[in-house]
């Protein structure tokens, strides 16, 4: 069993990036919409995403939508990195 984990390092990461990032915008959405009975759903089953998604898209109180998404601010991922020695003049 050891060893499966070693071969699928990778895959395994990429699943827990993905599950981590669902999971975190839906614990956060159903915190703000107070749906007590979801967050902590959420927060104790782990479902690689499946059953964050399916609240987000489906049972929130308000539904993420795509649009939405294509609206959020993904600048943190498009910024240069400052470098703090450079001068500015």
């Amino acid at each position: 069993m050891d060893q499966f984990y070693l071969d699928n390092t990778v895959v395994l990461f990429a699943l827990y990036v993905w599950s981590l990032f669902w999971k975190g915008i839906a614990l956060w959405r159903a915190s703000k919409l107070e749906q007590r009975n979801w967050f902590i759903a959420i927060l104790v089953l782990n479902t690689i995403g499946l059953l964050e998604i399916v609240y987000l898209f489906w049972f929130a109180k308000k539904r993420l939508t795509i649009a939405e998404i294509k609206n959020w601010n993904w600048k943190i991922w498009k910024q240069k990195p400052s470098h703090p020695h450079s001068s500015n003049s």
